[in-house]
């Protein structure tokens, strides 16, 4: 009795579960979820629960299209309707597709949703259900806007769809950082190097009591290091002694110098 007990609540609580309407998109696949669909689902989650709105004239008739991204359009006339029609003037809802049958892709800059299992056509398309595709097109500018229909495709006897779009910054690719390691590498050092002279000035004029140049740190190291920098640059790039004498001198007379006075007075005769 218990165990048949046990089985009636099992049953029922599954149907219940099954009538409940889900709140968030749901992707068709079996078991299996796609992870590059479900990594787009969660790109769309700043635009999850979102209204957009659009209106198309048709002869005398007006019709709106609401769209709420992975979220119910009204939850209590609509379940899991993510995309309905009405007609303006009339309480008239046609649901063209439902978020508990979603598939959804991406290229480089645009991504397409796709609400499944809507209402079933009348008398076009082999009474096949509506289907909706929503293209998501890459604007920097705004987060979500520019909702409108495109086409509705229902000439055809099968895979007939309702085709949208609208503008997103979510569709834009990611922007690769233009850096490169040298260039970050620098950028590091730079700071390091703002970081020890700030610091440094700081500590020897507050803390020590330096004044002038003996405020920057280390003064006396960095003026040996320069002293011998300098030294060093000497001895390595000059291509000979600073003061050398030439090795071969001519005889010219220019080059000769005075000779001294020879004095031979004590040669005269007294």
């Amino acid at each position: 009795m218990y165990a048949q007990l046990w089985c009636l609540c099992l049953v029922a609580a599954t149907a219940f579960a099954a009538d409940q309407p889900v709140d968030d998109c749901v992707l068709t696949g079996g078991d299996k979820k796609s992870a590059a669909e479900q990594a787009l689902l969660q790109r769309l989650a700043p635009l999850k629960t979102k209204k957009f709105e659009a209106t198309i004239q048709e002869g005398d008739d007006s019709y709106k299209y609401t769209f709420v991204v992975c979220g119910r359009v009204n939850a209590s006339t609509s379940p899991n309707a993510g995309l309905v029609q009405s007609k303006v003037g009339s309480t008239e809802v046609t649901v063209i597709g439902r978020i508990d049958d979603t598939h959804i892709l991406n290229g480089t800059d645009w991504i397409m949703l796709f609400y499944k299992s809507g209402d079933k056509y009348d008398n076009h398309c082999d009474h096949e259900p509506r289907k909706a595709m929503i293209m998501i097109s890459c604007n920097k500018n705004t987060l979500g806007d520019g909702f409108t229909i495109i086409n509705e495709e229902r000439n055809k006897s099968k895979d007939c769809f309702y085709l949208f779009e609208m503008d997103s910054s979510l569709a834009c690719p990611a922007e690769e950082s233009h850096l490169s390691v040298g260039s970050i590498l620098l950028i590091v050092f730079a700071v390091i190097l703002a970081v020890y002279i700030i610091g440094g000035f700081l500590y020897q004029r507050f803390v020590v009591g330096a004044k002038g140049i003996e405020q920057f740190p280390n003064i006396t190291f960095w003026q040996e290091f320069g002293n011998l920098v300098a030294d060093g640059c000497d001895f390595a790039c000059r291509s000979r002694p600073r003061s050398s004498e030439t090795a071969y001198r001519g005889v010219g007379d220019d080059q000769l110098g005075e000779e001294p006075e020879e004095r031979d007075d004590h040669l005269l005769p007294m």
